[in-house]
């Protein structure tokens, strides 16, 4: 027995190592971008089209590509996603020594990396609970929020200090070793491939697509939670591009403020990944998930609320809502992984993160167009009124409360 438990921990944390190492050099390359287009162009509708060609291929081909993670053999999909992430920024990086790259061809390495992504989530989604006991699925999912936790920290100081001593081709680098060390790490780990019966035969897209739809909505509970998300990330995640705006004009801030509040949730977010890992055997995950809603709507009505001289209040704030993140995105995650059928689950993650991709964009226009019109502070307020009625509305919807039944 004692040997079966340490099988499943070294193969998970053999590709959890290699994920962690790809996933900040990833997101130090990102932010070295950032910092490229910004110096080149100046233009914040440069950097807008930047990250909506960012997720947009989830957005758009997520349901097409959940097929393919089903229908195919996942493993092969992950070492596949971080071979063309890696092949992208190698052919960029090589482009680079001869030539300064323009804003297009960076633009579209962007796109055939977000593609790689798109692939390589689910997919890595999917083949965790093929690994992983599922008692262990919550604990887990903590220890990967604790990782981008920490990718977020050490990104944004790592990519200044290496854009200011190295050239972006350097960094490039970096970035398409860190897609070789994941492949390397995914191929040492045997992960179980799906028995023919449970392996797709229809070999119809649209009906495969169907059935990743039907199968979700015949999870009731589950289908009341996304719906729920949906209308969670729709008012949250468009605050996410007000942090500079509320840092710097309301709050009378400099960049390095921007900062301070970025590390102070990006902390919080690890502390809470690291409490999720170590005490994930909670069972009331539906409550979990609704105070995590609750703590996020509380903190933005909070910071709505302070005057322009609480900054130190509002970086309090910051790191309450980073807590707050793993106790809803890494237990759905879970409980996905839990009640999902194993042949299913890569169609129900694309199509999941499809419909959140598709919310984002729109709340982010609403949001800019109100934050303008009557203050950003007031917004983060109203922000935190509704979030904290989501929070109200999720307990009282009798099908996710039985989520936390067997």
């Amino acid at each position: 027995m004692r040997k079966q438990i340490s099988k499943w921990k070294q193969d998970f944390f053999t590709i959890w190592i290699g994920q962690a190492i790809s996933l900040i050099t990833s997101a130090v390359l990102q932010m070295a971008i950032i910092f490229y287009l910004t110096e080149k162009t100046g233009s914040a509708m440069v950097l807008s089209i930047a990250s909506l060609v960012g997720f947009l291929p989830y957005a758009v081909f997520g349901p097409v590509i959940g097929v393919l993670v089903d229908r195919y053999d996942r493993k092969k999909i992950m070492i596949g996603a971080d071979l063309i992430i890696a092949a992208a920024g190698a052919v960029q990086a090589i482009i680079a020594l001869y030539m300064e790259l323009p804003v297009w061809m960076v633009m579209a390495v962007l796109f055939v990396r977000s593609i790689g992504t798109a692939f390589h989530s689910p997919a890595l989604s999917a083949v965790t609970p093929l690994l992983v006991p599922e008692e262990q699925l919550t604990k887990c999912a903590g220890y990967s929020q604790s990782l981008q936790s920490v990718s977020y920290i050490l990104s944004p100081a790592a990519a200044a200090f290496l854009y200011t001593v190295w050239e972006l081709n350097a960094i490039i680098a970096i970035d398409v070793l860190g897609a070789v060390i994941a492949c390397i790490t995914v191929g040492l780990v045997r992960i179980p491939r799906l028995r023919p019966e449970q392996q797709s035969l229809n070999q119809n897209f649209m009906q495969e697509m169907k059935e990743g739809l039907a199968v979700l909505k015949q999870n009731k509970g589950l289908f009341a939670l996304l719906l729920i998300g949906t209308a969670y990330m729709f008012v949250y995640m468009p605050i996410n591009a007000l942090y500079p705006l509320i840092s710097m004009e309301y709050f009378s801030g400099t960049p390095m403020h921007v900062s301070v509040t970025e590390i102070a949730y990006a902390s919080g977010m690890l502390a809470g990944g690291l409490l999720l890992g170590l005490f994930g055997g909670f069972k009331k995950r539906t409550l979990l998930i609704t105070a995590s809603i609750f703590m996020m709507g509380a903190s933005l009505a909070i910071a709505g609320l302070l005057p322009p001289s609480g900054f130190v209040i509002f970086v309090v704030c910051c790191a309450i809502m980073g807590l707050s993140v793993p106790f809803y995105s890494g237990v759905q995650t879970a409980l996905f992984q839990e009640k999902i059928k194993p042949e299913y689950l890569g169609r129900v993650f694309s199509l999941t993160g499809s419909i959140m991709s598709l919310a984002m964009p729109v709340g982010l226009i609403l949001s800019g167009f109100f934050a303008d019109k009557i203050g950003v502070n007031h917004w983060f307020l109203i922000s935190g009124i509704l979030i904290i009625g989501i929070a109200v509305i999720c307990p009282m919807v009798n099908e996710v409360r039985k989520l936390d039944s067997k």
